[in-house]
């Protein structure tokens, strides 16, 4: 695997974190297919879409986060390990943890946590309407 635009730090993490999760290049099935989305005709008119299924689990990976197929392929095999060690280990990800963020944001208050809310505000606008400025002796 020749990456151009990842560093050889990174490659040597990916490929360490690869064969500790048991993971080998021939049991990956990687296609590359025409992207789509923004990017323009450059992303339309080259396949650099990147397709990874590991066979012995089933998971499949598609990756078009940049218009260079070798970065695809490196983010590509690192989500799925991210993936794998997610199945394998039980631990949460980073991508887990930032949808249960974005849930927990989208969850709608209680009729409690509303009122208290409002309180706040309420309290913190006096607060802000006390530090105006007061004017002295009728000259201006």
């Amino acid at each position: 695997m020749t990456l151009e635009l990842a560093s050889p730090f990174k490659l040597q993490a990916l490929a360490d974190g690869m064969r500790q999760l048991g993971i080998s290049d021939h049991d990956l099935v990687e296609k590359f297919v025409l992207g789509s989305g923004s990017g323009g005709q450059k992303v339309n008119k080259t396949s650099s879409c990147v397709y990874l299924r590991h066979a012995p689990s089933g998971i499949e990976v598609k990756c078009q986060q940049s218009r260079s197929r070798e970065m695809n392929r490196f983010m590509a095999r690192r989500e799925l390990c991210d993936r794998i060690a997610e199945r394998v280990k039980g631990e949460i990800t980073k991508r887990q943890a930032e949808a249960e963020k974005i849930r927990r944001q989208k969850r709608r208050r209680s009729r409690r946590q509303k009122q208290r809310m409002l309180e706040d505000k309420h309290h913190h606008s006096e607060r802000k309407a006390r530090r105006s400025s007061v004017s002295v002796g009728g000259a201006e």
